[in-house]
């Protein structure tokens, strides 16, 4: 069985990546929950089960997988229902997890992800903007390519795990897509995995004074559903 590192599920999107995946598509693991320290950048206990001291960490039978990119590829290997078995729909969905891997600076830099808060945006930036429009065109071509209801397709898969951080943040921040991308992002956050991630999220008791600012920095907060 995998075991999968993970941190905060109030905000490590990159955590919920491969945790959203293993368990949407019933792939078993033990989870292991580290807690973000002051500055979340020297982490340095994290160092016993990552090479880089960040998460998410798989690891299985002694091999260490750190990055969620290449945790989903080496996942796939055993598990081929990880990507689409149509070729086309798999190097979409390939090249659209790389692309929200290395992509969407704005998006990442100004919407960070803080599951339990709902935020008025002091200001939505030209880049901002742009990285919602392209949101918007990416959703809306799958969709229309593949037929849905996920992005690559009728199964949920890789692809779609690396957009769920996306969906919080939407659901966060209210941005404003088409109704065809909303439809896709409500899926997302009505799946079993994704309300079970978001309960436990907003349960947490810890507070991480970096994201905290982050979230102040970007607009007014005008509700905390976090219970913890």
């Amino acid at each position: 069985m995998y075991d999968l590192h993970i941190a905060n599920k109030n905000y490590s999107s990159w955590s919920l990546r491969p945790w959203v995946l293993l368990r949407e598509l019933d792939i078993p693991f033990t989870e292991h929950q580290h807690y973000f320290t002051t500055p979340v950048g020297e982490n340095v206990q994290f160092k016993a089960f990552s090479p880089t001291a960040l998460v998410p960490a798989l690891q299985d039978d002694g091999t260490t997988v750190w990055d969620s990119l290449a945790i989903a590829e080496y996942v796939h290997e055993a598990h081929p229902a990880v990507w689409p078995g149509d070729r086309e729909a798999r190097a979409f969905a390939r090249s659209a997890a790389a692309e929200m891997h290395s992509g969407f600076s704005a998006l990442r830099n100004t919407c960070t992800m803080n599951c339990g808060l709902r935020i008025d945006l002091n200001d939505v930036s030209a880049p901002l903007l742009r990285n919602i429009d392209r949101l918007d065109a990416l959703f809306r071509e799958g969709l229309e390519r593949f037929g849905g209801p996920f992005l690559a397709g009728p199964a949920f898969t890789a692809v779609d795990a690396f957009y769920c951080p996306v969906a919080f943040r939407v659901q966060t921040y209210g941005l404003t897509l088409s109704a065809p991308s909303q439809a896709y992002i409500e899926r997302l956050l009505n799946l079993p995995s994704m309300q079970a991630w978001y309960a436990e999220a907003i349960g947490e008791a810890e507070r991480e004074p970096e994201h905290e600012d982050e979230a102040q920095a970007a607009g007014t907060i005008t509700a905390d559903y976090r219970i913890g």
